[in-house]
């Protein structure tokens, strides 16, 4: 019914489907990471694991930005909205590939790999909660 929550619905799902890596061994690496970067790195391997998990509580919690949880309809919209869409996710392989921090924003390029081809995504960060949260991935 609202035009915003079902696009960035949309958009986040196709997030996740291109940079989770949903049902297979692998794990984000944040070994080549320090500092700052390390905790951005950490955080997209913190949706992975919680994406894999299907923890959707704790992806919209603590992974999440305030913002994008708003948008969804709060903690429980997010979490409805995650559970669908979690669904539709298949095998992949991600790397991330660059961070670069601006104060309290950041980005970080992911390299994921489904059924073979690579795919780049830029997903953003902001720094709240005393941590770094995804704010939307391209």
């Amino acid at each position: 019914m609202r035009a915003a929550p079902a696009k960035l619905l949309i958009t986040l799902g196709a997030a996740l489907c291109a940079v989770v890596i949903a049902g297979c061994g692998n794990t984000v690496s944040t070994s080549g990471y320090s500092g700052p970067d390390k905790e951005i790195a950490q955080t997209i391997a913190h949706l992975q694991s919680d994406a894999q998990a299907s923890d959707q509580k704790k992806l919209c919690k603590e992974v999440l930005s305030s913002s994008v949880v708003s948008r969804l309809g709060g903690v429980q919209g997010c979490e409805n909205a995650l559970k669908t869409q979690l669904k539709e996710i298949d095998n992949l392989e991600a790397t991330v590939h660059s961070v670069k921090l601006t104060g309290t924003t950041a980005t970080a390029t992911v390299i994921a790999i489904t059924e073979g081809k690579k795919h780049l995504s830029t997903v953003t960060l902001v720094k709240e909660s005393g941590g770094w949260r995804i704010s939307g991935v391209q």
